[in-house]
């Protein structure tokens, strides 16, 4: 073919062609980010199949669970044969986005992120959470926050979902929490006895406020990674699809939150 001739056709044999035309999209930095997602069930597997398509090369995935068939209606990653054999979500998760999008650097930890070293988070370029409870969610914001590591958390309940931005030294997780979270950590840590036991009941799930909330989570990921801070959100994001409505909830920092000690 001649020097300077255009193939026609050729836009689309770029996986990315659609979305390079986004001018401020960085794909050299997003190729090269170190994305650390904690939780690999329902949220954490749209969260991580949109990662693998919109470009992300090097995704760590922590989570200890094995995948059951009540996943598999919002799991776009896992199969009936998985949950027939019980497979772990992390190992399955990682083995999926490998074969979605060539050149992915899938890594599986299959234990509790509070259970890896104390370097492991600060290793990563940002960190998005896809966990169920709160316990967890405040470790991960904690660890993100002293490591000044952008933590970017969603979590939904039924038909809400909510997704929040943290970045030092803007306000975190924390400082949103409130006495009922309190008393619910609280009852985590107390009931640790052989013979006690705290069980947090299931929360209600559907696929389109999990779709919904991890692809606004990953967007804010795009904007961190491509050096779009002035547009990251700034507070938290409050989806309620029985009503048809979003809209942006104010997190102020709470100086007497323990992630934000005084100068």
């Amino acid at each position: 073919m001649p020097s300077g001739t255009v193939r026609v056709g050729a836009h689309d044999d770029d996986m990315h062609d659609r979305a390079r035309r986004i001018a401020w999209l960085d794909f050299p930095a997003i190729e090269k980010a170190r994305v650390l997602v904690v939780g690999a069930g329902a949220i954490g597997n749209e969260t991580l199949k949109n990662l693998a398509l919109a470009g992300y090369r090097n995704i760590t995935i922590v989570d200890m669970d094995h995948i059951v068939k009540s996943n598999l209606s919002r799991c776009v990653l896992f199969t009936e044969m998985d949950a027939g054999e019980r497979r772990l979500k992390a190992e399955v998760a990682a083995e999926r986005l490998r074969a979605m999008a060539p050149g992915v650097n899938a890594i599986a930890h299959t234990s509790k992120i509070q259970e890896m070293p104390d370097t492991f988070i600060r290793d990563h370029d940002i960190v998005l959470g896809c966990l169920d409870n709160l316990e967890t969610r405040l470790h991960v914001n904690a660890h993100c926050y002293a490591a000044k590591v952008p933590y970017i958390d969603a979590a939904t309940d039924g038909f809400v979902g909510k997704v929040l931005a943290v970045s030092p030294p803007g306000a975190c997780l924390e400082c949103g929490t409130n006495r009922t979270h309190s008393k619910i950590v609280q009852m985590r840590f107390s009931c640790t006895g052989a013979d006690v036991s705290f069980h947090a009941p299931k929360m209600a799930a559907e696929i389109t406020t999990t779709s919904v909330v991890s692809a606004v989570q990953v967007r804010e990921a795009l904007k961190f990674t491509s050096g779009k801070r002035e547009a990251v959100m700034s507070n938290m994001f409050y989806y309620d699809g029985l009503r048809n409505v979003s809209d942006v909830l104010e997190v102020p920092l709470n100086p007497a939150c323990p992630n934000h000690p005084p100068s």
